[in-house]
């Protein structure tokens, strides 16, 4: 059983963060993953954590963005979720592929 699991993690993952793309950035207009904003994510059967950035160091949107963003992978997970800010410099280079075209950086 436990086999199972681990097989079936990599296809809850990529849905946990299908899930979080509602979460957009007001003062940008891309969603936390297009910006690379999620820097990782952890959860199992009860819990869940998810490591974000702002791509300011001081955003006003932050306190809004943590909590959609927790609210999203919760909703999605069926499990308590925590969110942490990282302290990780953003960069546009941490983008998704193509998205800084959109925004012209690249």
């Amino acid at each position: 059983m436990e086999e199972k699991k681990e097989n079936m993690q990599p296809d809850i993952e990529a849905g946990l963060y299908e899930a979080m793309r509602a979460v957009i950035d007001p003062e940008i207009g891309m969603n936390i993953i297009e910006l690379g904003l999620v820097r990782g994510v952890e959860f199992d059967d009860e819990s869940a954590h998810v490591n974000m950035i702002m791509t300011t160091p001081f955003c006003p949107y932050a306190p809004q963005l943590l909590e959609q963003t927790r609210r999203a992978a919760q909703e999605y997970l069926g499990v308590p979720t925590t969110i942490e800010m990282g302290m990780e410099m953003w960069d546009p280079s941490m983008m998704e592929e193509g998205a800084a075209s959109d925004w012209g950086l690249f």
